[in-house]
């Protein structure tokens, strides 16, 4: 292990199954997985050759975890649509995830850095696989309620785990909804149900479309929209 004036800390693991040099970025370092035959001296050769890069994808996560205010500590309080996340430090070893009484309690060892990628990795796994049981749970059902209720039909309801669409609807009238529409306000789930809903009588996003939006949301479509682009998905 090592510090490097602009990347910070950078750890080597070495790996008998690996043939390639392979760099993990974290917004505090690099974690770096050498094959056998390799030295930290061939890695430094190989981080320093697409340092550049590596330095401007570590700018870009830092500021991502800013900006979209995901960061998961003992300061941050995730409201979900069922539940919320309180994260707290304790004497333990390892992290530790339950969820109770509408609260997602997550545990880890007094000392844990929560801003490193791999950690804020791990917090995430942990809440989107209780976003996703929660998901299953209900926006299959409250499809079926918004489609009966304005007259559409479709095929199917699958949850995903996308992180760059919220949902989408294929010509088979098969609507895929991220799990991570959990973290929206009701109405805004509702509007990407209906959005999706309305794709099974518009495929693209034309003037039809849109007026099939104004009429399912009461003429508040556009303001729905500009709404649901403050949010934003995790990226960790």
């Amino acid at each position: 292990m090592l510090s490097d004036p602009t990347l910070g800390t950078i750890e080597f693991i070495r790996n008998e199954r690996s043939k390639h040099i392979r760099v993990r970025i974290l917004n505090s370092g690099l974690k770096v997985t050498l094959p056998p035959r390799a030295s930290e001296d061939d890695a430094m050769k190989f981080i320093n050759s697409i340092r550049t890069k590596l330095i401007h994808k570590q700018a870009k996560l830092e500021k991502g975890l800013q900006t979209r205010n995901i960061l998961i500590d003992e300061n941050s309080k995730l409201q979900t649509l069922t539940f919320m996340v309180e994260a707290k430090a304790v004497d333990r070893k390892n992290i530790y995830f339950a969820l109770k009484s509408s609260t997602l309690s997550i545990e880890f060892p007094v000392g844990t850095d929560c801003a490193t990628l791999e950690n804020q990795q791990y917090f995430w796994n942990g809440i989107s696989y209780f976003l996703r049981k929660e998901a299953k749970r209900l926006l299959p059902d409250r499809t079926k309620q918004l489609a009966y209720k304005y007259g559409f039909t479709f095929t199917d309801v699958k949850i995903q785990s996308s992180k760059t669409r919220w949902g989408s609807c294929s010509r088979a009238k098969s609507i895929n909804l991220s799990l991570y529409l959990m973290l929206l306000p009701a109405y805004l789930i509702d509007y990407v149900i209906l959005h999706e809903l309305c794709h099974t009588r518009e495929m693209n996003h034309g003037d039809k479309f849109w007026a099939w939006m104004d009429k399912v949301t009461d003429g508040k479509s556009k303001e729905l929209r500009a709404e649901l682009k403050k949010y934003h998905m995790p990226q960790s």
